[in-house]
């Protein structure tokens, strides 16, 4: 996957000069080797760290996941680079991994997080060439939970400034970008049904479709939700904890909707199939209400999917990011310039208003697993690792 911009050329002198000198390859760079590889500015890149670790498979993120101090900061090899992380990213699918779920060969202890943004803090000689100290990243990598995280350097994303909304384009807003243009088929006029529309992909999903001009639908759990999808173009929000979504949908909608982004699974799978139009589309992008249980999977009724699609020559459609790597720069460039420009609201859940207040430290990422699950975000999840002030690194 190839994430970056165009090849940065080297600079200093003291780097020209190691690199006339390089006869023979270096799999791992000494950070001290040159002061193009540490902080210039900074001190001594600290000897140990903090992380998230994995010890144990299980969906309850709190059983599986232990917090590790005192563990070695890793030195980045020759293509990669150390990221010292500030924001990492809260994903439903967090306990997938922990779950052991996505690769079933791969067995505690390992690390856990699947995106952040930071500063390069140091790197290697071959990575030197398209990035610099104190760049800020973002990537999607395994181990982001940490204070620093080698990353190779294909997997990350240059980025102009060190902000949390950032964050948000990285897995959720691609996916929306890439799942509604490949499989959404979205032509003006359509209408549109987002489920957890308020959610860290909803909301893109409901602001994409809205600019390709359709009548979006949203679901979501909370009078403030409903605020947040109107203020961002949702034509049509449902509070399911007040309203009936089915009966709101079939007198509203009577001859169906046209394209459904589903991500609830279970009665609401069910619903959306039920809720289709003739030739409609629905997309499942995940299964939340499932991934906590034993299996990872919520219950359906699948015994009338084949007669409910075929009789409105309606199609089923599944979606992975990591089947779609190969469009996924143009995704990220084009929804940064939307951002850039004002077209894209990218809202961020910091847990402000969580009963224990902002997640701040890996020590908040367990409570932030939990208000997801709990239903309380409006946007994407995100956790904030600050650094000492006193120490420049």
């Amino acid at each position: 996957m190839s994430l970056g911009s165009a090849a940065r050329a080297a600079a200093g002198v003291g780097l020209r000069a190691s690199v006339r000198q390089a006869f023979r390859p270096r799999s791992i760079v000494d950070m001290s080797y040159s002061q193009h590889f540490m902080d210039p500015t900074g001190s001594a890149i600290p000897a140990t760290m903090k992380k998230l670790v994995v010890t144990k498979l299980s969906p309850n993120f709190r059983q599986a996941v232990t917090l590790q101090a005192g563990v070695p900061v890793p030195v980045p090899g020759d293509g990669d680079l150390l990221v010292r992380n500030r924001f990492v990213g809260i994903n439903a699918s967090d306990i997938n991994y922990t779950s052991g779920r996505y690769d079933p060969s791969v067995k505690p202890p390992f690390d856990v997080g699947f995106e952040g943004i930071g500063e390069v803090v140091g790197l290697g000689l071959t990575a030197s060439a398209r990035f610099t100290i104190n760049q800020v990243v973002a990537y999607i990598a395994p181990g982001s939970f940490a204070e620093y995280t080698v990353v190779p350097a294909k997997f990350a994303v240059p980025m102009p400034s060190l902000k949390p909304e950032f964050l948000t384009l990285l897995i959720s807003g691609t996916t929306a970008y890439i799942s509604l243009k490949e499989l959404g088929e979205l032509t003006e006029g359509d209408k549109v049904l987002v489920t957890a529309a308020a959610g860290g992909t909803g909301q893109f999903a409901v602001q994409l479709s809205k600019r390709a001009k359709c009548h979006v639908i949203g679901t979501c759990s909370s009078k403030e939700k409903v605020v947040f999808l109107k203020s961002i173009g949702c034509d049509h929000p449902i509070n399911y904890k007040t309203e009936n979504v089915a009966a709101v949908l079939k007198k509203e909608y009577p001859q169906g909707v046209d394209v459904i982004y589903e991500s609830v699974g279970g009665k609401m799978f069910d619903l959306s199939v039920r809720s289709l139009a003739t030739k409609g589309r629905l997309i499942i992008i995940g299964f939340i209400s499932g991934y906590e249980t034993a299996t990872g999977l919520s219950l359906v009724d699948a015994g009338v999917l084949p007669a409910a699609l075929l009789k409105k020559s309606a199609s089923l459609r599944g979606f992975f990011l990591n089947h779609y790597l190969s469009q996924y720069q143009e995704a990220m460039l084009t929804l940064l310039k939307m951002y850039k420009d004002g077209e894209l609201v990218c809202e961020v859940d910091l847990g402000d208003i969580s009963p224990e207040g902002k997640f701040i430290g890996l020590e908040s990422v367990f409570r932030a697993i939990d208000y997801l699950y709990m239903g309380k975000n409006i946007g994407k999840i995100v956790v904030e690792l600050p650094h000492p002030v006193t120490s420049k690194l």
